[in-house]
């Protein structure tokens, strides 16, 4: 069954949750659509696209940009390539030695490139080794995308097993606190390159954050994000 579209910010985002299983947990992921300047759309971190999916996504706009935000963010980019083979792949840093066989047409950075310069802003984070990505601004709806950076699982989040419970609750204690991914919290090496990218993000004036797992951020945007990267932020940087 193909997953609903649903409209976030009235013709400008849309969202469409799907479902994920890694090492027996089972949860969500979220892909994003945003309308660029030209009246063209993005697939953020698309979900497998199917004939249906592809009517839904046609109905909205073209699609001319494909981008995996981060390097666990991937999978179903060949669905989107096949479905729309005009449209522009980009992807996150490290994800072409990670998956060398991933066809794409540029590596994200932190500038934007022309096709959504000034409605979208982006930043890489750096300093870990096991996880990498790019969060971006929508500034126009003051709208932060993430994908790993931040997960909120609560008991309100759906389509979670015991497995999910289990390493988020009892493992990494992420359960109704909103934290990086554990592979964030696992595979830091350089932890002031990764708070200088974060106080980057914290400097955008977001009010709200679409994640890729777990509940939406609706309130307090910036100091939910601010608690969840406290280990980070509170640590000084090199030489200051």
């Amino acid at each position: 069954m193909t997953p609903p579209l649903h409209p976030y910010i009235p013709g400008e985002i849309w969202l469409c949750s799907y479902p994920v299983r890694y090492m027996g947990a089972r949860f969500d992921a979220r892909m994003s659509v945003i309308r660029l300047p030209d009246g063209t759309l993005m697939l953020h971190s698309p979900c497998a696209i199917d004939a249906a999916m592809k009517t839904a996504l046609e109905r909205l706009g073209e699609v001319r940009a494909i981008v995996a935000p981060g390097t666990y963010h991937y999978l179903h980019i060949p669905s989107a390539q096949a479905a729309f083979p005009a449209a522009k792949t980009w992807i996150c840093p490290g994800l072409e030695k990670k998956r060398p066989g991933l066809h794409h047409d540029a590596i994200l950075g932190d500038e934007a490139p022309p096709e959504w310069r000034g409605l979208l802003d982006q930043a890489v984070m750096r300093g870990n080794r096991l996880m990498g990505e790019v969060a971006f601004f929508h500034a126009p709806a003051r709208t932060l995308l993430l994908v790993d950076l931040v997960e909120n699982f609560t008991a309100r989040t759906p389509d979670v097993n015991w497995q999910t419970k289990f390493w988020l609750g009892w493992v990494f204690a992420m359960w109704n606190r909103p934290r990086p991914a554990p592979e964030y919290q696992m595979g830091w090496r350089d932890k002031p390159a990764a708070r200088r990218v974060m106080e980057r993000i914290l400097a955008w004036d977001f009010k709200r954050v679409i994640l890729a797992h777990g509940d939406l951020i609706n309130e307090d945007a910036h100091e939910v994000l601010r608690r969840a990267w406290a280990r980070i932020l509170k640590k000084p940087l090199a030489g200051g």
